[in-house]
C-alpha cells in the first residue's frame, strides 16, 4: 500500500502546484515528474489499480488506505465527480498532466481550456462518477475519454461473498479481510452517483439466493443505518451483520432452503436452527464480531418476543438486530422463490408498517418504510432524466420464514 499512499500524496502536492505557478514554472513541473514517478512506481505494483474515494476513506483496489486517514483530497475530488480512478495500462507524463488540469479545474471551478480539448483522445487513466449497472463494465466509448460513469457490476464481490459460503460449507473459516472489502463495495455503490440509492442485486436463479440476499441485507442496513442517522463506524459495523446475518444457513441443504413445498416438521427444525448455527460459526472463527454473532442469532425475534430461537427470558433485542430484521423481510418479500412469488413494494410496504409495534421496533419500520418512498421517487426522476438506475427495485434473494405470522397479508404456504 506504500506505492499507492505516495501517489495519492504526490497528486494532492501536483494539484497544490497547479493552483499557485503558471505552466512551466520550474516548482510546477517539478512537482508533477514526482507525482508521475510515483504513479509509475504503483503500477508496478498495481498495474490496474482502481482507487475509490468513499467520505474520508480512500480505497485501493477492495482494500482500505488506513495511512490517509487525514488526507481530505479524496472527499473533495468526490464533490465535483472524480470518485473513481482507474488506471488501464501505464500512464505517460502528458496523459497525466491532462488529468491534473481536468481535475484542478473542477476543483476551482474554471473553464477547462486545453485538458477539455484533448480527453478525447485515448487515455490508460479513466476516472468519473461510481454508477452501478449489470453490464461487464468494459467496451463502448468510456475508454476513449478521460472523465467517464464508471460502470461498477458488483461481479467481483458477488463471487467474493459465494466463496466465503463455500469455505464455511467446507469447515474452513471466515475470512473477515473479504467480507470487510464486500461491505465497503457495497458502500461505494450505495453513493455511487453522489445521491442516495439502494443497489439491490437481481436473484437470477434460486440457487444463488445466500450470495444475493446477503448483501442486499447489507446494504439495506447500512442505508438504513444511515437514514436514522448513525455514524460512520456504526454504518459500517451494521453491513457488516447485515452481510453475516443469514451465515447458518451454509449449513442447510439446498433442496431445503429451495422446496417449492410445504416444509416437514424436521426440514422446519433445521430452518428455525440456522440463527444459532450463525453465531456459533461467527463466534468460532472471529472473536471480535461479538455485534455480527448477535445479530444472527436475534435476527429472527420479533419485537414481541415470538420467532425463534424462543428466548426463556424475553429481553429486548439489539438495535443491530431490529434494524437487520426489518431489512431482511423487506428484501425476503421482494425476492420470487420457489413457492411464491415476490410482492409489490407497496404490499410490503403496507406489511411493515402494520407489524411495526408487534413484529418489528416502530421507529425502525417507518423510518425504512419512508427511505424506501424517497428512494422509489429518486429512482423515478432518474428514470424520466434518461439515468441510469440502481440494480434491481427492491429484488432481494432469500425466503423468509416459510412459517409467517399469523395474518392475511402472507401469502399461504404452497
Amino acid at each position: 500500500m506504500q506505492e499507492a499512499t505516495k501517489f495519492l500524496t504526490g497528486l494532492a502536492q501536483a494539484l497544490s502546484a497547479l493552483n499557485l505557478y503558471t505552466e512551466g514554472h520550474p516548482s510546477r513541473e517539478r512537482a508533477l515528474d514526482t507525482a508521475h514517478d510515483h504513479l509509475s512506481r504503483l503500477q508496478e505494483a498495481r498495474p490496474r489499480a482502481v482507487l475509490t474515494f468513499l467520505g474520508d476513506e480512500i480505497i485501493i483496489d477492495r482494500r482500505s488506505l488506513r495511512d490517509l486517514k487525514s488526507w481530505n483530497w479524496g472527499a473533495r475530488m468526490a464533490a465535483v465527480g472524480v470518485q473513481r480512478i482507474e488506471l488501464l495500462g501505464p500512464v505517460t507524463r502528458d496523459d497525466f498532466e491532462v488529468f491534473l488540469e481536468d481535475i484542478h479545474a473542477r476543483l476551482t471551478g474554471e473553464e477547462m481550456d486545453t485538458s477539455e480539448v484533448r480527453q478525447t483522445r485515448p487515455t490508460n487513466i479513466r476516472f468519473g462518477v461510481v454508477e452501478v449497472g449489470e453490464g461487464s463494465g468494459e467496451g463502448g466509448d468510456l475508454d476513449m475519454v478521460a472523465t467517464a460513469s464508471i460502470t461498477y457490476t458488483l461481479r467481483e464481490e458477488a463471487e467474493a461473498v459465494k466463496w466465503l459460503h463455500g469455505e464455511l460449507r467446507t469447515d474452513r473459516d471466515l475470512h473477515m479481510v473479504e467480507a470487510e472489502a464486500v461491505v465497503r463495495s457495497l458502500s461505494v455503490a450505495m453513493h455511487g452517483d453522489q445521491a442516495f440509492l439502494i443497489p439491490l442485486l437481481r436473484l437470477k436463479e434460486f440457487d444463488q439466493y445466500t450470495t444475493t440476499h446477503a448483501m442486499n441485507v447489507s446494504v439495506l442496513a447500512m442505508a438504513l443505518a444511515e437514514f436514522v442517522g448513525l455514524g460512520p463506524k456504526e454504518v459500517r459495523t451494521f453491513g457488516i451483520a447485515g452481510l453475516l446475518h443469514d451465515l447458518g444457513k451454509v449449513k442447510i441443504p439446498d433442496e431445503i432452503l429451495n422446496k417449492p413445498g410445504k416444509l416437514t416438521a424436521d426440514e422446519r427444525e433445521i430452518i428455525n436452527a440456522h440463527p444459532v448455527e450463525g453465531a456459533r460459526l461467527i463466534l468460532s472463527t472471529e472473536e471480535q464480531l461479538d455485534l455480527a454473532a448477535v445479530v444472527a442469532y436475534e435476527h429472527h425475534i420479533k419485537l414481541d418476543g415470538s420467532g425463534y430461537p424462543r428466548m426463556e427470558y424475553p429481553r429486548k433485542c439489539h438495535q443491530a438486530s431490529d434494524l437487520v430484521h426489518v431489512c431482511d423481510v423487506f428484501d425476503a418479500l421482494r425476492t420470487d422463490r420457489p413457492y411464491r412469488d415476490a410482492w409489490e413494494l407497496a404490499r410490503v410496504l403496507s406489511y411493515l408498517e402494520e407489524g411495526a409495534g408487534s413484529e418489528f421496533d416502530p421507529e425502525l419500520a417507518y423510518a425504512f418504510c419512508q427511505m424506501m418512498r424517497r428512494w422509489e421517487t429518486r429512482v423515478a426522476e432518474l428514470q424520466s432524466e434518461n439515468q441510469p438506475i440502481p440494480l434491481g427495485q427492491g429484488v432481494g434473494t432469500v425466503d423468509h420464514d416459510r412459517s409467517p405470522p399469523t395474518t392475511d397479508a402472507l401469502p399461504a404456504d404452497t
